[in-house]
């Protein structure tokens, strides 16, 4: 039995269609499930049981002998419009409910850590465990990740192995709820098919033209394969960044849609709003080397397929994954 938490969600949704794949069919789904719109992304899925995820805690102590498993990727992801206490209720302290129990079980134990943790990249994109006490993130969100981060690297008690992902800008299918947290790609995709051309944030700094403030951009489908290897490796614990190496532009990522969409490039540059300003990330690039350090090799999608594969195969049919 694996568990994924999350379930419902983007990258959730797309791990259990990879497990399915792959051949695994007995697999506990932990979600909020009263969203209609997110349930879609398990149709047609198989799966063994739906757990919510206020009794997923309890769930476990009378199920923990046939747990294989654990992922836990479930967040309150939005950056921003919730209190502090919502994402130490669901990031923190929940992430801390599932990790000792893992430990009480001896379960290994995926979860999901986030790029935010970095804040404005003062000390680097490097997953050492060194830097996560000096990181300084800039919301909410990334404070209860790398509080949990934290926490997790002091505890003396550790599940039989853990890994926490440090996830980079992801994209791909199943993300279609998230609204304004969706990817850049799927806001491209949207605002092209309704107006023909896609608007791009100006530079406000010198040394980065207009469209040229960079991400590692990494597609859902390399996530996935990651979070496989760990599972069958289960040595090696710690903290890992997940991207792909390599940051591109947002002028790269947005001529690839046009291209993928057939569509000839109309892109428009306005004013970054002053108020996002001061923390608006010109770089992100994830150090890949820790991970490859333990064997993963599988190479990770390139920006132009990864867009190509998803505007194509996803979001011009409407295809869930």
């Amino acid at each position: 039995m694996i568990v994924v938490t999350g379930a419902a969600g983007f990258i959730g949704s797309c791990l259990v269609s990879k497990l399915n794949k792959e051949g695994f069919k007995d697999i506990v789904l932990v979600d909020d499930f009263s969203s209609n719109q997110k349930n879609r992304n398990f149709e047609g899925k198989t799966y063994s049981e739906k757990v919510d995820r206020e009794g997923f805690i309890t769930w476990i102590d009378s199920n923990h002998r046939f747990i294989q498993f654990v992922f836990h990727l479930g967040a309150r992801s939005a950056t921003t419009g919730f209190p502090k206490e919502v994402y130490n209720h669901l990031n923190l302290e929940y992430s801390k409910a599932v990790w000792n129990k893992c430990v009480e079980y001896g379960l290994s134990l995926v979860y999901a850590s986030s790029a935010a943790t970095y804040g404005m990249g003062e000390f680097g994109y490097d997953d050492s465990h060194e830097i996560v006490e000096k990181l300084q993130p800039l919301n909410l969100y990334g404070e209860s990740k790398n509080d949990f981060d934290k926490w997790a690297l002091k505890q003396e008690k550790q599940p039989y192995f853990w890994a926490g992902l440090k996830f980079f800008n992801v994209y791909g299918p199943n993300e279609y709820h998230k609204g304004r947290m969706a990817s850049v790609i799927l806001h491209a995709f949207n605002q092209i098919n309704a107006s023909g051309k896609m608007k791009l944030f100006k530079s406000h700094r010198s040394d980065f033209p207009d469209g040229g403030q960079t991400r590692d951009f990494v597609y859902v489908k390399d996530l996935s394969e990651v979070m496989l290897f760990l599972m069958h490796h289960r040595k090696d614990s710690g903290l890992y960044n997940l991207g792909t190496g390599k940051g591109r532009t947002f002028l790269d990522l947005t001529r690839n849609t046009f291209k993928a969409m057939g569509i000839d490039e109309n892109i428009e540059f306005i004013d970054t709003p002053i108020d996002i300003r001061d923390k608006y990330q010109y770089f992100t690039e994830a150090n890949m080397k820790k991970l490859a350090s333990i064997g993963y090799s599988k190479p990770f999608y390139s920006l132009e397929d990864g867009v190509n594969d998803y505007v194509k195969n996803y979001l011009l049919n409407g295809y869930f994954l």
